[in-house]
């Protein structure tokens, strides 16, 4: 008999498995425990104040290249910063005119769907 421990969806399960041939019977997986904690994600700095448009991430993903720096005058469609997600780079662009209020990635910085990437004014 093997012993596993299996997690899904954030549950985890202890499962034996029988090694046998054929008849053996099917068994059981034991009720759900806990799942460890994920250490809690640190929260990316900002590198100046944050500016009234926000520029979210579509998608999780890798910071690869940050093109803009805080105080560049940006125009809408303009490029800066590039998302690795899925072996693909994306170009995440500004949503409209103004200047970068603050950068809130940095890197190779991991990001979720929905994080704010940069600010603007």
């Amino acid at each position: 008999m093997k012993n596993y421990t299996i997690t899904v969806n954030g549950n985890v399960y202890e499962v034996s498995v029988e090694e046998g041939g054929v008849g053996a019977a099917p068994v059981a997986a034991s009720a759900p425990k806990a799942a460890p904690k994920a250490a809690p994600k640190a929260a990316p700095k900002a590198t100046g104040a944050a500016g009234s448009v926000k520029i979210e991430a579509p998608m999780p993903g890798k910071i690869l290249g940050i093109k803009a720096n805080v105080g560049d005058a940006v125009k809408k469609g303009q490029v800066i910063m590039i998302l690795e997600a899925m072996k693909m780079e994306n170009e995440i662009v500004a949503t409209q005119d103004g200047t970068v209020a603050s950068i809130n990635v940095a890197v190779n910085a991991a990001v979720e769907a929905g994080d704010v990437l940069a600010t603007l004014n």
